[in-house]
């Protein structure tokens, strides 16, 4: 089982699957959200994995002030 992420312990940059486990719904939610720009992905190598700031997904929950 995977071990639970805590808000307080972050990496500045998240997974899909990270990400999915913090906002607690699925990864294809995830997936979609970055399609339509509510959650902007960063495309990191060749594959095009994407991750996500850890301050957009805090913006996200409300908890911090989105920068620009």
């Amino acid at each position: 089982m995977a071990e639970q992420i805590s808000i307080n312990n972050l990496p500045d940059l998240l997974t899909v699957r990270e990400v999915a486990q913090v906002l607690r719904v699925s990864p294809l939610t995830i997936k979609r959200w970055g399609k339509r720009g509510k959650l902007p992905a960063i495309r990191i190598n060749s594959r095009g994995d994407r991750r996500y700031k850890k301050e957009a997904v805090l913006w996200l929950l409300g908890i911090q002030q989105k920068e620009e």
